[in-house]
């Protein structure tokens, strides 16, 4: 698993390897340079000793000072080289995410929730960022102050060396006793991340149910018992780190104590000079703090581990509505608008009872027709299965003769206009959410959409008009304006299809009726699938289709089914009554 994870960071990394390798060399240069000075330091003082000379000290005050402002440029440039990958990473992560996600079916975002895949796709991206920027620069450091510094130490002094390294097996041990932990403790903040990100979510979007209702004091015990969740896993993961760090920190620093305390014996026996023991001290003192880092390393490791297992989780996720290798291409332009289903079934995942029960149907190009029947009958799952928003069988609804799972899929949708019952506005202007399906429509185009609609007068009487700012989700809009705007929207782009999934339920029935005969109207007329309740809009169709319980029941025009009684009959019955109770 360990392995495999390193292949995947390392895939993240492949497409910049060339600035990561010129910050891993420069690292080199910067350990070799850090090497090379306290060697010169011990060659002046052990010549200094001997003969002082103020020439020869401005000379090595000099030399060092060149040096080790050559060190700190080049080590800025590793940082930087570094640093620089795992922001392209970052950036790299994000999109793929994003590209990922909007090749997903829509039943993948009912069951992830979207506080979830926002934690996933910034906090845990950041930390691989981190991993692939500091921690690869803590770990190639650590490595080259190592491979450069201990051959140094030995070949001054084995016994010192080997003395003051003696100590380092105790910290590999410390950090493995600990890595366990600290990965627990870290999948558990980015877990109670995600679980605050979706209240908070949920709340913002729920704000006027949350009024409504009073229920302010609730919501609010709600985000602070999250949020007391996510600061104890924080504190707890805090706590671990701050006794990890200073023991690592503490156990690298009796190394130098070691030098000191057997160091100066060796110097009276005159078996190791003033300018060798100098050098000693300044080698482990350079071997502290990448050992100390490793603390850091360690940590920032754990935290990409987890991320790399929760990032993959989405990437590895293939969708179940693509394209099929022999899909066809079906030119909108080309497409008449002829619409079957041949024993249609489906049954949503995790189900016994099919949504959908043997269904057939023909729709003739430029007809319309309604689909009624009682709440839970099928006719939303037929809605979404015709452009393919379900994973449906092939060999069971076609268009113009071409089953639509052998279509592809950009095609099929541009033929097929559908407003859904919920109808989801963009937080930007009008205008904007109206030409969302062709972005480059002018304003008249705009407009002649929002009439056919319904919703132009009353856009007028907005303060800016076409470019009134709706809010989030359209919350500024009254229920009916917003399913007329995503109403106006679906007309824009002009498509042959169009189904209005109960997309005028908040809409009044003379309304509705009205946007129905236009849309029967001309010479232009499209193939209409008209979902609704309102069954006195749903009698101006062509025919109807009574579904119950996933089948088709009944089918004929308004007068015919009233005339074969049974289902039908009961609805427009029970819907005559509700109007009577209205007007009065």
């Amino acid at each position: 698993m360990a392995h495999s994870r390193l292949q995947t960071l390392g895939s993240y990394m492949r497409p910049h390897w060339r600035p990561a390798a010129l910050g891993i060399l420069s690292l080199l240069v910067v350990n070799a340079l850090g090497v090379y000075i306290p060697l010169l330091i011990r060659d002046g003082l052990d010549e200094l000793q001997i003969t002082f000379s103020l020439n020869r000290v401005i000379y090595y005050a000099v030399l060092i000072l060149i040096l080790a402002s050559l060190m700190w440029i080049v080590r800025m440039a590793s940082r930087t080289l570094l640093f620089g990958v795992g922001r392209q990473v970052e950036f790299d992560l994000k999109q793929r995410i994003f590209n990922h996600l909007l090749t997903l079916e829509p039943s993948y975002f009912a069951v992830n929730t979207p506080g979830d895949l926002i934690s996933r796709a910034t906090s845990d991206v950041d930390n691989i960022r981190r991993l692939l920027g500091f921690a690869v620069l803590s770990l190639a450091n650590m490595v080259f102050a190592y491979a450069l510094t201990l051959p140094t130490m030995l070949g001054i002094s084995v016994r010192l060396t080997l003395v003051a390294l003696a100590v380092y097996p105790c910290i590999l041990i410390l950090v493995q006793l600990f890595s366990g932990k600290l990965r627990n403790q870290q999948l558990q903040v980015q877990q109670e991340t995600a679980d605050l990100s979706d209240l908070i979510q949920e709340d913002m979007s729920g704000m006027a149910l949350i009024k409504i209702y009073a229920q302010e004091e609730n919501e609010r015990r709600a985000f602070r018992r999250l949020n007391q969740d996510l600061l104890t896993a924080n504190l707890k993961l805090a706590k671990t780190q701050n006794t990890l760090f200073p023991l690592l920190r503490g156990l690298a620093s009796i190394s130098q104590l070691a030098i000191l305390a057997l160091g100066v014996g060796e110097i009276a026996n005159g078996t190791l000079s003033v300018g060798d023991f100098v050098a000693l001290l300044l080698f482990a003192e350079r071997l502290v703090f990448p050992t100390a880092l490793l603390g850091f390393t360690i940590t920032a490791y754990q935290r990409g581990e987890v991320s790399v297992d929760r990032l993959e989780t989405i990437l590895s996720t293939k969708p179940q509505i693509q394209d099929d290798p022999k899909a066809v291409s079906l030119p909108r332009l080309e497409v008449r608008g002829w619409l079957s289903a041949h024993h249609l079934t489906y049954t949503y995942p995790g189900s016994q009872t099919p949504a959908l029960n043997d269904v057939s149907f023909t729709i003739q190009p430029g007809e319309t027709v309604a689909v009624v029947g009682p709440i839970g009958s099928g006719k939303s799952t037929l809605a979404n299965a015709l452009p393919r928003l379900l994973a449906i069988d092939p060999g069971q609804l076609y268009l113009d003769g071409f089953d639509i799972t052998q279509i592809r899929l950009r095609d099929l949708r541009a033929a097929i206009a559908y407003v859904p019952q919920e109808s989801f506005l963009f937080s930007t202007t009008i205008k904007n959410n109206i030409r969302y399906g062709n972005p480059f429509s002018e304003q008249p185009e705009v407009e002649n959409a929002a009439k056919q609609a319904q919703i132009h007068s009353e856009i007028l009487n907005f303060p800016q008009q076409y470019e009134t700012l709706v809010g989030e989700r359209g919350i500024t809009l009254s229920g009916g304006q917003r399913q007329r705007t995503a109403l106006a929207r679906a007309l824009l782009v002009d498509a042959p299809v169009l189904i209005l999934d109960d997309a005028l339920s908040s809409v009044d029935n003379q309304t509705a009726t009205e946007i129905l005969h236009n849309l029967s109207e001309g010479s232009q007329r499209k193939t209409v699938l008209f979902i609704s309740h309102q069954l006195s809009a749903a009698a101006m169709a062509d025919r109807i289709l009574v579904m119950d319980h996933g089948r088709i029941v009944q089918s004929g025009t308004h007068e015919e089914l009233l005339a074969q009684g049974g289902l039908y009959q009961s609805l427009w019955e029970k819907h005559t009554m509700e109007d009577v109770q209205v007007d009065r």
